[in-house]
């Protein structure tokens, strides 16, 4: 039997999702309004050739290839990857990145802007019992995840320091991802760490950490509650947009279970 988890916000307006000016803008038009517009490629007809004077559904949307649950391309975080190489965009990516299997790491006791370390990932790992294969696509359980659309949600979670993302990397993971804003830790606590030590590699450094080892990341995953720590794939296979630094996906976890003999 397969179980699929959807582990994808949905895209609304009017939530605190995003930073201000970020946040996305979605029009319904219903089918009523779209009637009149319908029938101008029809020269002649009128709204009663339409069943119930009805014309079409549809939206339109204002939004960034960050809205939403998306996928980063290592484009997103610099000019380079791989220690000097132009950096991939999203319609570039090797697609086999994005149905691999998944692995869960649970770090929802950590408290708010916590960065996590290198020693932080092994112990978890160690926990659920799982050691890393190449292509695994590891995935961060934080306290943000409960809080997409409230008014705390961007100062929620933990996020991934340089160090643990290269820890990651070098076992040859190339996606990982978070149900958090960011993969890095929330800007407000960076932010308040930058101000007292005016250290400047602390600014976003799990996403640069993709300058040494090219990888991707989704940001503003959900329900990551409902997987287990391992036995499942995921499937986040991005939107191909032209030289674009993300693409906007409708990530799916994949359960196989053995069918019981009756």
């Amino acid at each position: 039997m397969t179980t699929f988890i959807d582990i994808s916000v949905p895209l609304m307006s009017g939530i605190a999702s995003d930073p201000p000016g970020n946040t996305p803008e979605i029009e319904y038009i219903n089918h009523h309004d779209s009637a009149a517009e319908m029938l101008t490629h029809f020269p002649g007809a009128g709204l009663e050739v339409l069943p119930d004077g009805e014309g079409w559904a549809i939206e339109r949307i204002h939004l960034t290839t960050h809205t939403g649950t998306h996928v980063d391309a290592p484009y997103h975080y610099a000019s380079t990857m791989d220690n000097g190489q132009r950096a991939i965009t999203i319609d570039e990516v090797p697609l086999e990145w994005f149905f691999q299997p998944g692995v869960k790491l649970d770090f929802r006791d950590l408290p708010d802007g916590y960065v996590v370390t290198p020693d932080d990932i092994d112990l978890e790992l160690k926990r659920i019992g799982h050691t890393l294969s190449p292509l695994e696509i590891v995935v961060i359980n934080t306290a943000a995840g409960i809080r997409y659309g409230e008014d705390d949600y961007l100062a929620r979670g933990c996020g991934m320091g340089r160090d643990a993302t290269i820890h990651l990397l070098e076992q040859g993971v190339r996606v990982t991802g978070t149900d958090a804003w960011s993969w890095d830790a929330p800007f407000v606590h960076t932010a308040r760490k930058y101000a007292e030590t005016g250290d400047g590699s602390l600014i976003w450094e799990g996403h640069k950490a993709g300058r040494e080892i090219g990888y991707c990341h989704i940001e503003k995953l959900h329900n990551l509650e409902a997987l287990p720590a391992t036995g499942f794939k995921i499937s986040c296979f991005p939107h191909k947009i032209h030289a674009a630094s993300a693409g906007w996906t409708r990530a799916v976890a994949i359960i196989d279970t053995p069918e019981e003999n009756s």
